[in-house]
């Protein structure tokens, strides 16, 4: 039996928004199925002693320049946010909880939030426009909130964070497949490749 892919994103990552809109076709192709995982770049940039794309000199014009570039290439809705970057806890406790429930919802939510973020100019780092996106996906918006809010569900995504650095995960996106890892999206065709000869 083939092992899934897992999948590490940050909602805050235009590369984690694109590699999202992807994933699942890289994983039928490969005959694969997908595990995500929402992470936090915060805590990763602390201990690399990095700070987000963008903020960082000469290489900050460039991802900008390269994430609309890379929208356009592979026909991906992208108007670049505003406020960026974001602190995503609620999106993260909120795809958390919601995987907790119905697992198979949780990539629909993740979609519809990325989507809210990087293509309709919405903020979510508000927990009230998650809630939002949350019920235009169909659930339970008092569920939603109380998931976001609970103690467990915070428990949950630090573990998470913490198991994905001890995995060697570093960025968003991020994937893993039989013990492999690959960072970014750029790296998808690698990742069939890889497949192949595997």
């Amino acid at each position: 039996m083939t092992q899934p892919i897992d999948f590490y994103f940050e909602f805050s990552s235009p590369y984690g928004y694109f590699a999202s809109t992807q994933v699942e076709a890289l994983a039928r192709d490969i005959g694969r199925t997908v595990n995500w995982h929402p992470i936090l770049l915060g805590p990763m940039f602390k201990i690399m002693g990095s700070a987000p794309l963008t903020e960082i000199p000469l290489k900050g014009d460039y991802a900008r320049h390269d994430f609309v570039r890379t929208a356009r290439l592979f026909g991906i809705p992208y108007s670049h946010p505003e406020k960026f970057p974001i602190a995503t806890l609620a999106a993260a406790r909120a795809f958390i909880h919601t995987r907790q429930q119905d697992a198979a919802k949780a990539p629909e939510l993740a979609l519809a939030l990325y989507r809210a973020f990087f293509a309709q100019g919405r903020d979510i780092s508000d927990a009230q426009v998650v809630l939002d996106v949350a019920q235009d996906c169909g659930l339970d918006r008092g569920q939603t909130a109380a998931g976001i809010a609970d103690e467990a569900v915070k428990a949950q995504l630090k573990e998470e964070n913490a198991q994905a650095m001890a995995r060697g995960v570093f960025g968003s996106p991020f994937i893993i497949i039989d013990g492999e890892p690959f960072w970014g999206f750029d790296r998808f065709p690698h990742i069939r490749a890889w497949a192949e000869q595997a």
